[in-house]
């Protein structure tokens, strides 16, 4: 074993309290970082699976009408209307031709075809106000996992199949295999079999969303051979604002990212992890005064034995190993001990919490990332009192 770890060692274990003291003190920090840190990277992923697991990460759509100005012949000035004008269903123009153009952007995993409008959804006396969505079912269960909502039925749109939500069947007292008309703004309409009933994990999508096939769609809300929109999916959800402005660039039409609908919801992520952050910070502050303050005070209590190793030999740059040496595996040990007390903790958090929203599981990655800050931070915490000791004199060292 180098010269170094043997003296760093042996210094650690001469001075027992004091390394049970700051070890303890590092594990505490570790134990809290990796709580919190998995608590909220829980919080988070259920949040942003909640949000897009019923949602496309990109919607490609025609761009906005827009007024053109009018000319005043007496005046020869520009007006210019207050009022946008009402935006019309309109179709994306040689869609077939931009699907593998959008398909082949980079991160893009998916991409679908879909003919979407507001619509009716008809039984007997009952009415409900829907979002008409016209879908291909192989192309849109890789953008948005339709398949995995389902809870009963089978993910088929024949030319007369319906999928409804769970709370529009109970709504208008639908069943599997039941009939219900559906009819867009425009007044055309027709009947429809209940093919599956599913669940989005939101009521207000589970009361409007229905989906039937592409082309019954496309005759509803006349759209012969169109499409309303493009549906997305990429690898990064936080890189879909990205990969939606190289679309936007590309291919001259509207891409609406999920950030970009979402500003709020991406507003308190953000501040979540700032906030986790900063107490990883203190955390670690904390820490790195402890370490640091233990081996100021092993610099004192073992200077005569420095100015000894000095006097024999021993370079500056190995005693100031020795001192480093220390401060990291005070942060390591530290960082193993909080990483089992945090693992007990959640644990212990799981039983008593029954109901939880979310599943609690600590993160390799998180315990990894939560060493190596100790082991940093001890390191760092150590070069003040590692630099002191290298710069004793021996003679004024050995003298006390």
């Amino acid at each position: 074993m180098p010269f170094a770890w043997v003296v760093a060692v042996r210094f650690l274990r001469e001075g027992r309290f004091q390394t049970l003291l700051i070890v303890g003190g590092v594990a505490l920090g570790v134990a809290v970082i990796v709580f919190i840190t998995t608590i909220i990277n829980g919080l988070q992923a259920r949040v942003i699976e909640d949000t897009l697991g019923s949602q496309a990460h990109i919607v490609v759509r025609p761009p906005d009408e827009v007024v053109p100005p009018l000319r005043e012949a007496a005046r020869l000035q520009m007006l210019h209307r207050i009022q946008p004008r009402a935006q019309r269903l309109r179709s994306i123009d040689q869609w077939q031709a931009l699907l593998p153009i959008i398909a082949d952007q980079p991160g893009v995993v998916a991409v679908a075809p879909v003919a979407s409008g507001p619509g009716l959804a008809i039984r007997g006396e009952a009415n409900r106000a829907i979002a008409l969505l016209g879908i291909e079912p192989e192309r849109f269960s890789r953008v948005v996992d339709l398949a995995g909502k389902l809870r009963t039925g089978q993910l088929r749109l024949d030319a007369e199949d319906a999928l409804i939500g769970l709370d529009l069947a109970y709504e208008l007292g639908l069943r599997l295999g039941d009939r219900l008309r559906l009819e867009t703004v425009g007044g055309r309409g027709s009947s429809f079999r209940v093919a599956g009933l599913f669940d989005l994990g939101m009521r207000d999508l589970n009361l409007r969303y229905v989906y039937i096939g592409l082309r019954p769609a496309q005759s509803l809300l006349d759209l012969p051979g169109g499409i309303s929109s493009i549906e997305v999916r990429v690898v990064d959800v936080f890189e879909a604002e990205a990969i939606g402005d190289r679309i936007e660039a590309q291919t001259g039409l509207i891409a609406d990212s999920w950030m970009e609908t979402n500003r709020e919801l991406l507003s308190a992520l953000r501040s979540q992890s700032i906030a986790t952050g900063m107490i990883r910070f203190f955390v670690a502050i904390s820490v790195a005064f402890g370490i640091a303050s233990v081996l100021a005070i092993s610099v004192v209590q073992r200077s005569r034995e420095i100015g000894i190793l000095r006097a024999t030999g021993t370079s500056r740059r190995a005693i100031m190993a020795v001192f480093l040496l220390q401060g990291a595996l005070l942060g390591l040990l530290g960082s193993l001990v909080g990483s089992a007390m945090a693992t007990l903790l959640i644990q212990l958090f799981t039983r008593v919490a029954t109901g939880f929203p979310f599943a609690i599981q600590i993160s390799p990655a998180v315990l990894v990332g939560a060493a190596l800050l100790a082991t940093l931070t001890g390191l760092v915490a150590a070069a003040a009192p590692a630099l002191r000791a290298a710069r004793l004199n021996p003679v004024d060292a050995i003298r006390g």
